[in-house]
């Protein structure tokens, strides 16, 4: 069992994450059904996937130093020199994979920026908030000022409900 601070342990509890995050937007909820919960999700994956050349980069250190000792073996009695080499370079594919996921993310992030929930259907869900039903000198709502719904049209300037 890896420990849970190592890097296979952080990585292992990443994972996790990944995989509650697909079981908990199977379906809407309270925390999942608003445009503006799918702007913070892809933003937050777009920051994630923006990290990963480095994890993979500095994966690789232990590898290097031990080919870098003369330390490194491989299974079958192959050349060290070669395995080495062909990590790398596979490495690099997964790297620029990672820089161009995190760039599509961030295309993704930025279509999403705009859109919003209507609620002129009569059925304002947020007036129970006084803070979101309230409009600002404008006459503008922002029903989502302190988390409790998302239209996506950005933060209420004067919104001290959070």
């Amino acid at each position: 069992m890896n420990h849970p601070q190592s890097p296979v342990g952080l990585a292992d509890q990443a994972a996790e994450a990944v995989r509650a995050i697909n079981h908990t937007t199977r379906t809407p909820g309270a925390d999942w059904q608003y445009p503006s919960d799918a702007y913070s999700l892809i933003g937050t994956l777009a920051h994630l996937s923006r990290m990963l050349p480095q994890a993979i980069t500095q994966a690789l250190q232990p590898v290097t130093d031990a080919h870098t000792a003369g330390r490194l073996t491989v299974d079958g009695g192959k050349d060290p020199d070669q395995a080495a080499s062909s990590a790398v370079q596979t490495a690099r594919v997964a790297i620029g994979r990672a820089q161009r996921l995190a760039e599509t993310l961030d295309q993704v992030h930025s279509a999403l920026s705009p859109l919003g929930y209507d609620i002129s259907d009569g059925e304002d869900e947020f007036a129970d908030c006084p803070q979101c039903a309230a409009e600002d000198d404008d006459g503008e709502v922002y029903p989502h000022c302190c988390g409790c719904g998302a239209d996506g049209s950005g933060e209420r300037p004067d919104c001290t409900c959070a």
